[in-house]
């Protein structure tokens, strides 16, 4: 059975408010797509790991010590997903090579060590388990030439090459908490590994279906 690999955002499990249509509607979702596929999810730690990581910086926390913090966040809400959908893992990987050893149709992981961030964890297991896809879910519809929360007339770039991508991020891990679309060393790993990326919004649950299953869908494709 061919592997998806999802990479979704903190900030779309936990969004501001409780959205429990969402939830329920995901959960529908994976478990239909999970006849095809074998999925992988990774969940990020969104807002709640960027306050802990705030809040740890200003007290002088050293740099491993809030990665950590935030790969906690990032387990956490792994466990809360996992535990909901039910027809998941019940214990969450350490490693992207436990992840890919984990049985049964959908694997919920969170982070894994510090200097990784979901993204990246996701870039390796796609890697890792040959995955037909990944797919980076995150709170916009994809990339954009601005930033699309501070600019209005932002526009979304529906293809980009990874080498433009790489030009504007780079390859390097910066600090933990930084909230961009993809980091550096997941871009790295999918120009390496020549991964199939999408990058679209994951409260869009149609659309995420409609890139899992070859159809037009909103959002960016990355080109390799």
């Amino acid at each position: 059975m061919e592997s998806i690999v999802i990479s979704i955002g903190g900030s779309v499990v936990l969004s501001d408010d409780i959205n429990l249509s969402f939830f329920k509607k995901l959960k529908i979702l994976l478990n239909k797509l999970s006849k095809n596929f074998k999925i992988y999810l990774v969940v990020g730690g969104g807002k709640t790991a960027r306050s802990y990581i705030k809040l740890g910086r200003a007290l002088d926390l050293k740099e491993n010590i809030l990665d950590e913090l935030g790969i906690d966040i990032t387990r956490l809400n792994a466990k809360l997903l996992s535990k909901f959908l039910g027809m998941s893992n019940t214990k969450i990987p350490n490693s992207t090579k436990e992840a890919k050893e984990s049985k049964g149709s959908i694997v919920v992981m969170g982070g894994t060590t510090p200097g990784h961030s979901t993204d990246m964890v996701g870039a390796e297991l796609a890697e890792l388990t040959n995955a037909l896809k990944f797919i980076i879910a995150t709170n916009v519809d994809g990339v954009f030439d601005k930033d699309p929360n501070k600019y209005d007339n932002a526009k979304l770039i529906k293809e980009i090459s990874i080498d433009k991508l790489i030009d504007s991020f780079g390859t390097n891990w910066e600090t933990a908490g930084k909230n961009i679309v993809i980091d550096g060393p997941a871009l790295k790993i999918i120009k390496d590994a020549k991964i199939k990326t999408y990058v679209l919004n994951g409260m869009r649950l149609d659309q995420l279906e409609n890139a899992i299953n070859d159809k037009e869908f909103l959002g960016t494709i990355i080109k390799i």
